[in-house]
């Protein structure tokens, strides 16, 4: 097992992406600790994460608040007694999609303030913590494809995921003397909720498919074993990065060359893989 023994913190880890890591983390044998702001949700994911037999606790968490963040490291110290891996997941997009013109500060607050300002002190007070106990640890945090290409629908969502990589590169300089290591992943599309809310929308779904050299999106158990390959020491090596788990659509710029339009058997096999477990 490569994370046995390891106490590992995940914020927005109750569903999608960051319960896709929390799951491989606990098959490695890390005792985990979910962040969510939703209860129900944090209780389903906690029952996933107990029958696998490992140790876990579901601490509720909004990363938009920095003393909820505190808590989440203070409760998970006090019950495991440390913490060896950090994955800031949490985030938030702009899902009513304004213009430039007419975003206003309270939109663009509400999602830094998750996205990066929550991300920045949340790794803080978990490096503090690494830096008392001596014996170094990981830090991950989620950035995405956006970073790389601009999408104008999403405008404030972007510039966060950008700066999510700039921070990963300092944060990682700045704690490499203590053992820590920083990299961020950047995912493409992958299966989660808003990816399902894209599923409804057929054209969308072409268009993205399209542009996704590997000709499919990603799964969340896809994103949990990279995620463990950067907890592990296998990775120690690899510092301050962002690992775009992508499909290859970072550097697809157009449709694939010979891409067919998704038939209806494809997208049936789509809508299938929405209800398969993380």
């Amino acid at each position: 097992m490569k994370l046995k023994d390891k106490v590992a913190v995940i914020t927005g880890g109750t569903k999608g992406i960051g319960l896709g890591i929390a799951i491989e983390f606990a098959r490695e044998g890390a005792t985990v600790v979910i962040g969510g702001r939703n209860p129900q949700t944090g209780e389903q994911g906690l029952e996933q994460l107990l029958a696998l037999g490992g140790e876990a606790m579901f601490v509720p968490c909004d990363v938009g608040d920095l003393e909820s963040l505190q808590h989440i490291i203070a409760k998970t110290v006090e019950t495991y007694g440390r913490i060896d891996i950090y994955v800031s997941n949490a985030g938030i997009n702009d899902s009513d999609k304004t213009p430039y013109l007419e975003i206003t500060p309270e939109q663009y607050d509400r999602i830094m303030d998750v996205n990066l300002r929550g991300m920045f002190f949340g790794d803080q007070y978990a490096a503090r913590e690494m830096v008392k106990q001596g014996t170094g640890g990981a830090i991950i945090n989620m950035s995405s494809v956006n970073a790389y290409l601009a999408l104008n629908s999403q405008m404030v969502y972007t510039t966060s995921k950008g700066g999510v990589q700039q921070l990963t590169k300092v944060q990682a300089g700045d704690l490499a003397p203590y053992g820590i290591k920083v990299n961020a992943m950047a995912p493409g599309p992958i299966e989660t909720d808003l990816m399902r809310r894209v599923g409804s929308d057929r054209q969308l779904m072409d268009t993205i498919i399209s542009r996704t050299p590997i000709g499919r999106i990603g799964t969340t158990r896809e994103c949990g074993r990279l995620a463990v390959f950067l907890a592990c020491d296998d990775s120690d090596f690899i510092m301050g990065q962002s690992i775009y788990n992508d499909g290859g659509r970072s550097f697809q710029a157009f449709p694939v060359p010979g891409y067919k339009t998704v038939t209806e058997e494809d997208y049936s096999l789509l809508q299938q893989a929405k209800k398969e477990k993380p």
